[in-house]
């Protein structure tokens, strides 16, 4: 099975069991052979959305849908849709589409509808991925971390302040200083702890690639041995960067015989201006 197969077979899952109250990220992810992390993440750079908000956002599509063309109770459909009270599912009804669902059942404005994904593979031949395959022995990096529920998207909201704060209290230009690594640039670490696969949680380290003692208010993570594909990225952040990652997993690995290895994956940024049109920046993958 191919990876775009594997991760449409998962969707499909998805479609298949949306009035399961119990729907998880590891059943979903097992659909694909895949870690619910590494599949979340996935999901997340080609959709610009988390599972969950997918599946809520799916509920509450087929829901209205089921207002406005049957005679079923209110009450009824909320539970059917997994919503414990007719209060709860008008909250969330009123959020997606911007009426209730008294207003939605008399047609008293549009809905917001959310329709089933299905995964292609772009044809992008005129502007080409520049990239290296390398294999390179453990190195330690050092910074600081913040632990993120991957989930519920606590990540896509969190990483951003955290890259905030280590600007505006010294953290990131004290990376720069002590970076004597092989590596050059301050690094953004997203790694999974085997512990931590069945929380959902997910670490991210500020870093920089260091040899020594670890220095006072900073922690060490050592980076596996690994064979890294390395993506160039061009351009201003943060979309060039997300741009990128949604290109890496949207074209390079469907039409390339490799798979995330699952360890820690890698950005690194240059010590030049991030919002210049021309700079440079980096994506590491362990692949496998």
């Amino acid at each position: 099975m191919s990876w775009v197969d594997s991760i449409q077979q998962a969707i499909d899952y998805i479609e298949n069991h949306l009035l399961d109250g119990d729907l998880s990220v590891e059943q979903i992810a097992k659909k694909c052979n895949s870690s619910p992390f590494h599949f979340q993440r996935t999901f997340s750079i080609l959709t610009d959305s988390t599972i969950g908000d997918y599946i809520r956002r799916r509920r509450l599509t087929l829901a209205a849908q089921e207002l406005i063309n049957t005679n079923d109770k209110i009450i009824d459909i909320a539970y059917k849709y997994g919503y414990e009270t007719p209060e709860s599912f008008a909250k969330a009804f009123r959020k997606q589409h911007n009426l209730s669902p008294k207003e939605a059942r008399k047609k008293l404005g549009p809905l917001q509808s959310y329709n089933r994904l299905t995964i292609k593979i772009k044809l992008e031949g005129a502007i080409p991925m520049n990239y290296k395959i390398v294999e390179k022995d453990a190195f330690q990096v050092i910074g600081v971390k913040r632990t993120y529920n991957y989930k519920n998207g606590d990540n896509i909201r969190g990483i951003p302040q955290f890259w905030n704060d280590v600007h505006a209290d010294g953290t990131n230009d004290r990376l720069v200083d002590l970076n004597n690594g092989d590596i050059q640039g301050v690094l953004g670490v997203c790694s999974v702890d085997e512990n931590e696969k069945q929380t959902g949680l997910m670490d991210y380290w500020i870093a920089s690639a260091f040899k020594g003692d670890v220095p006072n208010s900073m922690d060490a993570f050592k980076i596996p041995a690994s064979k890294w594909a390395i993506f160039e990225v061009h351009g201003p952040m943060p979309h060039a960067m997300q741009d990128t990652w949604k290109k890496i997993y949207s074209e390079w690995f469907p039409s390339n015989p490799y798979n995330p290895a699952g360890t820690a994956e890698l950005e690194v940024y240059t010590n030049d201006n991030p919002s210049n049109a021309n700079y440079y920046s980096e994506i590491w993958i362990p692949i496998q």
